[in-house]
């Protein structure tokens, strides 16, 4: 991409939004892994607010999104009544600034500030595991209990794998990996026949943010929920798309610099801790666990495969498209099996 000055666009954002607090000075503080861009901006008053510079995905659902976290941020009951981040409003609306180039087309919000406690250890011994399971329960409770009070959201599953099936029967798009795309395709095929299969439509659609890496949260010393700040993913679905993730904290493996998104974490013994601990504060059905493995697969296909180009930075995208392709699709039927959660759970 060419050159592009990010701070410019910053500031045209924020006198769009109240040019009468200046800005004093921007500071980057993105996690360098994606192409988004996160800045802590100190305005001359010295107050300061977070601004998202984002041109991943489509404008109208990030806009979409951003709405319903808003709205969300702002119904969740005790005690994650401040857990989430909030956008900067003007007027009674979400205040989302747009710049359209030749060169990009980008979207800014603003957050105001959140607290943060402790992030998680690189590697959690079993106890915090179990702990984790039990907070995670109690937020998608506590999500589910307001889900009926939130915008409506339109991106679907399907939708984005159907997306995905048009750009590989597309003859004249230039894809990136021709030599893999009837793997890509067949697993498109497989998920939405899965999908089918196991009636996911009828699975209970909550709040997601899909992307559960240590980076993007932290708890109390005692291991509770406190914050949570990083929205790329976000989606109304299944709260099972949010399992993957879990599973990657939990492993045994624990967090590394250099990751790979291998399904095998799912099949160890320490997710099915987590599991356990999940099931007990808010149970878990036999459609939902054997729902996993496509969960796992649209992870794959949808946010690797199809929008790793455009959401990670170019060393990320390539490492891990090529082991989604080469390794982890190719082996999925062989390696995941949800009998043993099933039976975990006793369901």
């Amino acid at each position: 991409m060419a050159f592009i000055d990010f701070d410019t666009i910053i500031r045209e954002a924020w006198n769009d939004y109240d040019p009468s607090r200046e800005i004093a000075h921007i500071v980057d503080i993105s996690a360098k892994v994606s192409t988004n861009h996160v800045y802590r901006i100190t305005l001359k008053d010295r107050n300061y607010i977070v601004a998202k510079l984002s041109y991943f995905g489509k404008y109208d659902h990030f806009v979409e999104d951003h709405s319903i976290i808003n709205t969300l941020s702002n119904n969740l009951p005790f005690p994650f009544e401040n857990f989430l981040a909030r956008s900067l409003m003007k007027g009674n609306k979400l205040y989302v600034y747009r710049y359209q180039s030749q060169v990009i087309d980008a979207w800014v919000v603003f957050y105001r500030p959140i607290h943060i406690k402790e992030k998680l250890p690189k590697r959690l011994d079993e106890d915090q595991i179990a702990k984790l399971g039990q907070q995670t329960a109690r937020f998608h409770k506590a999500c589910d209990t307001v889900k009926a009070t939130l915008p409506r959201s339109s991106k679907t599953m399907k939708d984005d794998i159907n997306d995905l099936i048009k750009i590989l029967d597309d003859t004249s798009s230039k894809y990136e990996y021709p030599m893999h795309r009837s793997l890509i395709k067949n697993h498109c095929d497989a998920f939405l026949a899965n999908y089918d299969t196991i009636g996911a439509d009828k699975l209970e659609s909550i709040p997601v943010f899909v992307d559960w890496n240590i980076g993007n949260f932290s708890v109390t010393p005692n291991f509770k929920l406190y914050s949570r700040w990083d929205y790329d993913w976000f989606r109304m679905s299944t709260r099972m798309l949010d399992f993957y993730f879990f599973a990657r904290v939990s492993s045994d493996i624990g967090d590394k610099t250099v990751f790979t998104y291998n399904v095998d974490v799912m099949m160890e013994d320490r997710f099915i801790i987590f599991l356990k601990a999940y099931h007990k504060e808010f149970p878990l059905t036999e459609k939902e666990i054997r729902f996993l493995k496509d969960a796992y697969r649209f992870f794959i296909l949808n946010y690797v495969v199809k929008y790793g180009r455009f959401f990670f930075h170019e060393i990320f995208a390539t490492k891990l498209q090529k082991e989604a392709l080469e390794t982890h699709l190719p082996s999925l039927e062989n390696t995941f099996n949800p009998e043993p959660l099933l039976k975990a759970l006793d369901l």
